[in-house]
């Protein structure tokens, strides 16, 4: 049972039944969590009266009437959904993803059995697959990816003999209009270089971001170890203990120039207040700050690294080129970039034969 200290502006008081836990964005969210009780979230200022009003008004809910759930496996059905999630959460496929993509299935799946979680999974239908996708219609990638989910959960059991058929197998994915994080346009890219000179900390980050391509799960743990007679070699975060890719890239002038000016950490360039190098959620709420502060409010890390393959393509990088930069396995990613970039070319040259004066 959590109990936290909390000042109240007239002294300490000490709260009971209070957890806490971090979502995927490095916010820090509170709960009022008591046996036999439904937990309920706080939401103001913690130390203010508002808090403590809010806490006391949880506290003396009426106790709820459903009994609490026995802990453990034993409390879950054989062959519920519920039961069948719990076995993909033990399984090796699952221990082998990433931290943060086992993070996201399991929050998905969660969310699942929250409605349905105690019916049989045997009796799963396509029709009840379409029926959830639809449900999210409007958010095509959160759509996407319930559908994703459950069919890497029924993959499992096919896999360990305990379904015969997937039925989220030939469920298709929603069309999304999204084009996902915003790249940086080079007007933003001088903002924020204006906001941050060279030596801050934020200037050393973009510069890592851009002169990189890396993902923000890299770039924090970059440091001058990785450093090696001009060229930056590691292997990448993502999909690490599955499929790594390790790459070795130049350190170019522009980024040296940086680092060499700027007060950097022993194992990573980029630490904290506290001098400990960043998680990536830590680092990526802290860019969004410095963003903000640069008056960049539609800008993210991951639009820098959108931003760096569209300059990249179009100075003339090949899809092989831009495979090898940002360690993408297929070429999928780097034709979007490389077909855009083609396209800007030619209409350049090309528009010229819309104009009067060429007649």
């Amino acid at each position: 049972m959590a109990k936290i200290r909390l000042r109240d502006g007239l002294g300490e008081v000490r709260l009971k039944y209070l957890s806490e836990d971090t979502d995927r964005h490095g916010n820090v969210r509170i709960y009022v969590r008591r046996p036999g009780h439904k937990k309920i979230r706080l939401k103001e200022t913690p130390g203010t009266r508002a808090f403590l009003d809010e806490y006391y008004a949880a506290i003396n809910n009426k106790q709820s009437t459903t009994p609490p759930k026995a802990a453990g496996r034993d409390a879950i059905e054989n062959g519920s959904l519920r039961w069948l999630c719990v076995q993909y959460f033990g399984s090796a496929p699952y221990r082998e993803l990433g931290e943060r993509t086992r993070y996201v299935r399991k929050s998905l799946l969660d969310r699942i059995c929250e409605k349905d979680g105690d019916k049989p999974y045997a009796m799963m239908e396509p029709r009840h697959v379409r029926a959830r996708r639809d449900q999210n219609a409007d958010r095509p990638e959160a759509a996407n990816a319930m559908v994703k989910a459950l069919r890497q959960l029924f993959n499992f059991a096919i896999e360990y003999d305990l379904a015969t058929r997937n039925p989220a197998k030939d469920v298709p994915y929603l069309k999304s209009h999204s084009e996902g994080f915003h790249s940086w346009s080079m007007d933003e890219l001088t903002k924020f270089e204006s906001a941050h000179p060279v030596g801050s900390k934020a200037r050393l980050a973009l510069a890592l971001l851009l002169y990189t391509g890396q993902r923000r799960s890299d770039v924090v743990r970059l440091g001058p170890q990785h450093v090696k007679e001009g060229w930056l070699s590691f292997t990448q975060a993502k999909n690490r203990a599955r499929k790594p890719v390790t790459l070795s890239i130049p350190v170019l002038p522009e980024l040296q120039s940086i680092i060499d000016q700027t007060s950097t950490g022993n194992l990573a360039f980029l630490t904290t207040a506290f001098g400990k190098p960043f998680t990536s959620n830590g680092f990526g709420n802290w860019f969004r700050k410095r963003c903000d502060e640069a008056g960049l409010t539609n800008c993210s890390a991951h639009g820098l690294r959108k931003a760096g393959a569209a300059l990249a393509a179009e100075n003339g990088a090949t899809e092989r080129q831009l495979m090898a930069i940002f360690g993408w396995s297929t070429m999928k990613e780097a034709s979007r970039y490389t077909k855009a970039a083609r396209q800007k070319v030619l209409a350049g040259s090309g528009m010229k034969h819309l104009s009067r004066e060429q007649r």
